[in-house]
């Protein structure tokens, strides 16, 4: 047979080199020096080690510590879960079991609950798996071969009813992507070393060559999941597992978690008395209490006054509206899932609001606009309503009822990429305010795959984008693409922040918008006195006050900087004829704006310093005898850190110029 001529990638984009090797060679020859190469991308296409190449083919090595590679490795590691499972329970039906952020799952149909020791169990005959070397191996099948191999398996049988597109398949059942899509199925095969089937499964693959090539996993948890995420469904057994390249990085990982629960901000807002969630006021719905209160406001006033600088003008609106509005938006019924349910009144449907834009374009629309007053920036803190499913409603962070710092701005076309630079950089700049100083942007475009999920037209979108994709590859940022996740009125940057433990969150957003103007039927009279659309910029700094404070509490572990800190000072008498002269110093404290309590309790004051510690209060004032007579004070830090005989005035000066300049203690 004639050789065949292809071009490596190695690591680098601009690094190719152009080989000729014999017919038939497969991927893994290429790469048979680099054991982290664990599959190729062919064409642009994921592809199993074991594909056999054609002439002119670009392969490029997937390592396992790569995006993709981890993908690959967890996926993979989640069939040998699923393997072990069917080994201990025969009768256990496959459910879906994708990858997901560092780790993956998959779903199961068992009679009970799996406990603890069932996991343990699972855990101990995945490893004999592993050790085993079974190989994944790829077979193209038709659909009626597939409904023949998998009859024992209902939920496999259901999704090759939605074969006919990847976005078809994911929208109908989360995860369905990694098993059906446009094309033809195919089934992985584990075969053991003598060639012997030992387990299968519906897949798209790719896989790792072997099962040995799983370095390091474990198996984290289980919990009820509704098939395809539909509560109408029957309930199945999900069971989370993770998968890393290696030893190290999986206890690393198990370390980030153990921390992340250290930091968990429900179980720190009980303990700092912040916030609840009554269950009289029905799930993802919380009331601040006194000192989550205070964070709350001090965020809100310090917002608001930013924007104020920033040439934005405070508005607010009702937390209801007729359906028409929503219409005109053209939120229903693309939004109309994520809605609570209309209520009927005088004959009219009303909606509880889920955004705000709708209502600030009526500010727009209430009276003639001129090209002079655009930019017009428009802001509230809004409250909105979400009709999140109950499995996903987590504490501040996936709430129901949230406030949003939600602004739009008006512009002519030509101002916008000023605008959206004004934006981002007025966004970070926030976001550093609060201590959150780690990003990268991600850059959500049109899925064009899916036109019914989008509306305006081609060079719309087109315009927008390219706006968006400047001005984020302007700010020098990271830029992670996000194909077919944009709003059905236009793309968006969102700012990525990475807390103090590394995990990411999705923060603000900037939204190029050319549908709802339209929609509103919104103009501006223009230098030459005709008639023209503005563009309206969405931008909300946080997202939702609630996730954001949820963020705080989490990257600060609950010790938040002086300036946000709910007690900023506490004040401590060694014995009760103390009280009096540090009454005095509070009330010197308050008058600088300080927020101070005294703990006058009966306790001791080695349990008073423990308790105002527990309370992850900045500073701390001691006063005793000597420290009366010399009008002083022992000024203690958070840390533990103590400096006797500090003139008072002295002390109120390091707590005010610590506020001040928002500084960490």
């Amino acid at each position: 047979m004639p050789d065949i001529v292809v071009t490596v990638v190695q690591g680098d984009p601009a690094r190719r080199d152009e080989r000729t090797v014999a017919a038939g060679t497969k991927a893994w020859e290429l790469f048979r020096d680099t054991p982290s190469v664990i599959a190729a991308r062919v064409g642009g296409d994921l592809r199993d080690l074991a594909c056999e190449l054609s002439d002119g083919d670009v392969v490029e090595g997937v390592e396992i510590h790569s995006r993709d590679g981890r993908d690959i490795l967890r996926h993979s590691t989640a069939h040998v879960m699923a393997q072990a499972v069917q080994d201990l329970y025969p009768d256990a039906r496959l459910g879906i079991g994708p990858p997901i952020t560092d780790g993956f799952y998959y779903d199961f149909d068992v009679p009970e609950p799996f406990k603890p020791q069932d996991l343990e169990q699972i855990e101990t005959r995945m490893r004999k798996i592993v050790k085993e070397g079974q190989r994944f191996s790829r077979r193209a099948v038709s659909d009626g071969d597939a409904l023949g191999e998998l009859a024992d398996e209902p939920y496999k049988v259901e999704l090759i009813g939605l074969k006919g597109g990847r976005g078809d398949a994911e929208q109908a059942a989360e995860g369905a992507s990694v098993e059906v899509g446009a094309g033809e199925l195919t089934i992985y095969d584990n075969l053991r070393r003598d060639g012997s089937l030992a387990w299968k499964d519906l897949c798209r693959g790719p896989h790792l060559p072997t099962t040995k090539r799983i370095p390091a996993f474990k198996v984290m948890r289980s919990a009820a999941a509704y098939w395809r995420g539909d509560e109408k469904n029957k309930q199945l057994q999900r069971i989370y597992g993770t998968a890393w390249e290696t030893k190290e990085a999986l206890e690393e990982h198990l370390h980030r978690i153990e921390e992340a629960e250290r930091r968990d901000h429900r179980k720190l807002g009980r303990e700092l008395d912040l916030f609840s969630f009554p269950d009289e006021l029905g799930s993802g719905l919380a009331v601040f209490h006194p000192k989550g209160g205070v964070l709350k406001r001090e965020m809100e006033d310090y917002v608001r006054r930013r924007h104020i600088e920033e040439g934005f003008s405070y508005v607010g609106t009702p937390h209801i509206s007729k359906e028409g509005l929503f219409h005109s938006s053209g939120h229903l019924p693309y939004y109309a899932d994520t809605m609570f349910p209309p209520m009927e009144m005088e004959g009219a449907r009303y909606y509880l609001k889920a955004m705000n834009c709708p209502m600030h374009n009526l500010i727009f629309a209430s009276r003639g606009r001129s090209y002079r007053e655009l930019p017009l920036r428009l802001f509230e803190f809004g409250s909105v309503y979400r009709f999140e499913k109950s499995g996903v409603v987590h504490g501040l962070t996936r709430v129901r009822g949230m406030t949003q710092d939600d602004s739009h701005s008006y512009v002519t076309p030509e101002q916008a990429p000023d605008e959206i630079k004004h934006l981002l950089t007025f966004v970070l700049g926030l976001l550093k305010d609060f201590g959150i100083d780690d990003f990268y942007l991600e850059l959500s475009t049109r899925d064009d795959s899916r036109p019914d999920k989008f509306v305006g037209s081609d060079q719309d979108w087109a315009t927008a984008t390219e706006v968006l994709e400047r001005v984020a590859l302007e700010s020098g940022l990271e830029m992670v693409p996000d194909p077919g996740g944009a709003a059905f009125y236009g793309p968006k940057i969102s700012v990525q922040a990475r807390d103090a433990i590394g995990r990411t969150w999705q923060m603000s957003t900037i939204q190029y918008d050319f549908n709802q103007p339209a929609g509103f039927d919104l103009q501006y009279q223009a230098a030459d006195g005709s008639r023209q659309r503005p563009v309206m910029i969405h931008s909300a700094k946080f997202g939702s006050i609630e996730r954001f404070i949820g963020l705080l509490v989490e990257h600060y572990a609950g010790a938040f900087p002086p300036w946000l800190a709910p007690v900023q000072v506490q004040a401590i008498p060694i014995a009760e004829r103390h009280i009096d002269y540090l009454l005095e110093v509070a009330a010197r404290l308050r008058s600088r704006g300080i927020r101070v309590e005294i703990d006058d309790s009966d306790d001791r004051m080695q349990k008073k310093i423990r308790n105002a510690q527990l309370q992850k209060v900045p500073f701390m004032v001691i006063a005793g005898d000597k420290d009366v007579e010399a009008g002083a004070v022992s000024f203690r830090y958070r840390d533990g850190h103590q400096d006797n005989g500090v003139p008072v005035e002295d002390a109120i000066a390091r707590v005010v110029e610590s506020v001040q300049n928002r500084t960490q203690v």
